[in-house]
């Protein structure tokens, strides 16, 4: 009988952050893939700056990046007839316009993900006390209110392993046998339109060099398609877009019909050509209606479908099981409530469901289906910086401070950094003896407790708060403090004085805020302690 505390059913890249993240918590975890090893095709592409990040906080920032498109090899979106020929329109995403980017200290990152996969597995199985089971399937489960058991099987000798788990985090797809078994049930639209991907190799450096894009969008009156740049040169997807619509079935797509299509949206009709992948599929936005079952979470595309118009699959993926995994560590040591867990589905699936009408919203506006036959996208389309940073939790896991929230004319596009407890922690530069840090650089597989420039008495009260776990770390941020503010920005930024502070979770969401000083800070911390990890009913902040 194998036991493990974690379980973790898929090694896609939520999988395998799941495990590194645990790793880093102390949270022993067993992932089975049933896959012999890490993607075969560049299936996903576009990392955002919030999931760079969290892989920054993990310290593998420069290792993904390194894997992927380098910087100033994208840059653009374009509309054309054909690569060869007549340009309809180019953008700069907003995502990417200097605005943007100012609220974070990382960049976005084109990584496809068979080159994203192997990075993050060579740091989750060094990581440890995590480990990694390829060619193994998850066969079967069931659970009780202590324990998840079932069966393995390894798929190369047959042989078939028992196991128990305290949890299990169903990381496994669209697919998800998991989700399947729990009859979770499904909220949106499915099979809302139909795809092929081919993945092919030919040089096209002469028609890109001069208009480096991520995407390249080709609009004929039978052939409507995209070019998605993976290396930037030779290596391509090419999208064919509702191919229903056009009269075609998933057999039509062989080798040289491929060709074809790709040589006419290039536009030149000689060009070598050589076909390396065919993968016929269909979009749906759906999203499960429960992300927690008992001791089973669903995460990734196990928990919500979405279109990739926005390029958010990935990204939300990795976002939750950030959220999950601080939690189910501090449940495992003992420091939280069950109840603390309630709260990953509270936090992750309304954003789940808006992220998922809003990726549908974008493919629609692009003629997608029947609905519209529209060629450029609504405005919203890579300019969704309030759904990438705007996220704002309310649950158990947060306490109110009692400030409204920040308005904004558009939720999807527009992001106003706040530290109003349930927002993520706003991005401002900091120096730390001669180095340079952002407060995102600050947070990690930890409580962070930031307080003002006179707030010495928030650290020393962190200091003696005990054993935690996640543990605590405290800093004072300001000129006599323990980290610098040269450009003064920091009180402003968190909505503090002098001598208020913030309470920041692991996952980089603001738990709980101090604006000023309080009579009994200690008090204050472990009231606030108490509310966000479930030790006792909710109450007012101090």
């Amino acid at each position: 009988m194998l036991d493990v505390a974690v379980l973790i059913s898929g090694g896609g890249p939520v999988g395998l952050t799941a495990s590194l993240f645990l790793s880093r918590l102390g949270v022993p975890s067993l992932l089975v893939e049933r896959h012999p090893g890490t993607a075969l095709t560049p299936k996903a592409r576009g990392i955002n700056a919030r999931t760079m990040e969290v892989f920054r906080q993990y310290g593998i920032d420069a290792a993904v990046r390194a894997a992927g498109l380098a910087e100033g090899r994208l840059g653009l979106i374009v509309w054309a007839e054909t690569l060869a020929g007549r340009e309809i329109e180019r953008r700069v995403p907003g995502r990417a316009t200097e605005k943007s980017m100012a609220v974070t200290p990382v960049k976005n990152c084109l990584c496809a993900q068979d080159d994203l996969e192997p990075v993050i597995r060579r740091f989750a199985e060094v990581a440890g006390p995590g480990t990694l089971r390829f060619n193994t399937e998850l066969m079967s489960f069931n659970q009780t209110a202590a324990a998840v058991t079932g069966t393995l099987a390894d798929r190369v000798t047959g042989a078939e392993t028992d196991f128990t788990a305290r949890y299990l985090i169903a990381a496994e797809g669209a697919q998800s046998r998991v989700r399947r078994a729990l009859a979770v049930k499904m909220l949106g639209e499915e099979k809302v339109y139909d795809s092929v991907n081919i993945l092919f190799h030919a040089d096209l450096t002469r028609w890109v060099a001069h208009r480096p894009a991520a995407l390249y969008f080709i609009e004929q009156e039978d052939l409507r398609a995209t070019f998605l740049t993976i290396n930037g040169s030779d290596r391509w997807g090419f999208l064919i877009h509702s191919s229903s619509k056009f009269g075609w079935d998933k057999q039509d797509f062989t080798p040289e019909f491929c060709t074809r299509l790709i040589r006419k949206g290039i536009g030149v009709p000689d060009i070598p050509v050589s076909v390396l992948g065919v993968s016929p599929w269909e979009a749906s936005a759906i999203v499960a209606d429960r992300y927690r079952v008992g001791n089973v979470f669903l995460a990734g595309d196990a928990a919500h479908e979405m279109p990739p118009t926005g390029g958010f699959g990935l990204n939300t993926g990795v976002q939750d099981v950030h959220n999950l995994t601080w939690k189910i560590a501090a449940v495992l040591r003992g420091e939280a409530d069950e109840a603390l867990l309630d709260s990953y589905h509270d936090e992750r699936q309304p954003l789940g469901r808006l992220i998922t009408r809003n990726a549908l919203a974008n493919a629609i506006s692009m003629g997608r289906n029947e609905r519209q036959s529209g060629v450029l996208p609504r405005r919203e389309f890579l300019n969704e910086q309030g759904l990438i940073f705007g996220a704002s939790y309310a649950s158990m896991a947060v306490v109110p401070d009692g400030t409204p929230p920040q308005a904004v004319d558009d939720p999807v596009t527009e992001y106003l950094p706040s530290a109003r407890p349930g927002c993520r922690a706003p991005h401002v530069w900091l120096k730390r003896s001669n180095e340079r840090i952002s407060t995102i650089d600050l947070i990690g597989s930890h409580f962070l407790l930031l307080a003002g420039s006179d707030g010495d008495v928030w650290r020393r009260a962190a200091a003696a708060h005990g054993n935690l776990w996640p543990p605590l770390v405290a800093f004072t941020i300001g000129a006599e403090g323990d980290i610098s503010d040269p450009d003064g920005g920091f009180h402003a930024a968190y909505g503090i004085d002098s001598d208020g502070a913030v309470l920041i979770r692991p996952d980089g969401h603001v738990a709980w805020r101090s604006r000023s000083g309080a009579s009994n800070p200690g008090t204050a911390l472990r009231v606030a302690f108490e509310h966000l990890l479930g030790r006792v009913p909710a109450t007012a902040s101090s």
